[in-house]
C-alpha cells in the first residue's frame, strides 16, 4: 500500500498549480499544509463512515465524528487567511488526486474484513500524524499551530484506540 506524505503532496500541488494563491500573509508552504490536511482529515472522516457503514464497529462512528471536528477546525483556518477551499463536499470524493487513488485503495483495504480495516484505521491515523509534525515546523502562526496540536493529540489518541481494538 503506497501511502503519499504531505511533503510530497506539497511539491506537487505547488507544482502544478493544485492550490490557488490567495491575499493571506502565509507563505505557499503554509496554505498549501492547510488545504491537504483539511483533505486528508476528510478522508478519514470519509473511510471511517464507509467503513463503519460495511462493519458497523463504534469505533469508525465515533472517530468519524472526531474527524469532522478536525475539518471544522482546519475551515476555520481556511476562513481565517482567506484560502479557497477545493475540497468536495461529496463523501469519498477529493481534488487531490493522490488522496482520491489512497481513498479508494482504503475502502477496498478496509472492505476485507473488521482485522483489515482496523489497519486502515492504523495506517490512516499515521499517515495523519506525520503529515501534521511534517507541517508544525513549516509555520510561525500561532494559531495554526494550535490547531495542528490539537489535531496532532487527536491523531495519537485515535492511533492508540485502533491499535487497542486490534489487540
Amino acid at each position: 500500500m503506497k501511502i503519499i506524505t504531505f511533503t510530497k503532496a506539497i511539491t506537487a500541488a505547488i507544482l502544478l498549480g493544485g492550490f490557488a494563491a490567495t491575499a493571506s500573509a502565509l507563505t505557499a508552504p503554509e496554505e498549501s499544509s492547510i488545504l491537504f490536511i483539511k483533505q486528508e482529515e476528510k478522508l478519514a472522516r470519509d473511510a471511517y463512515q464507509a467503513l463503519y457503514t460495511q462493519w458497523g464497529a463504534a469505533i469508525f462512528a465515533n472517530i468519524a465524528v472526531s474527524e469532522q471536528r478536525h475539518m471544522d477546525a482546519m475551515d476555520g483556518l481556511i476562513a481565517r487567511y482567506r484560502l479557497q477551499d477545493t475540497t468536495p463536499e461529496e463523501p469519498g470524493q477529493f481534488a487531490i488526486p493522490e488522496l482520491q487513488e489512497l481513498y479508494n485503495d482504503l475502502v477496498t483495504q478496509g472492505s476485507v474484513s473488521l482485522i483489515e480495516a482496523l489497519k486502515v484505521g492504523v495506517l490512516i491515523e499515521e499517515a495523519d500524524i506525520a503529515d501534521i509534525q511534517a507541517a508544525l515546523p513549516l509555520t510561525r502562526e500561532r494559531p495554526i499551530k494550535n490547531v495542528l496540536g490539537n489535531l496532532l493529540n487527536g491523531s495519537l489518541n485515535h492511533l492508540a484506540a485502533f491499535r487497542s481494538w486490534l489487540q
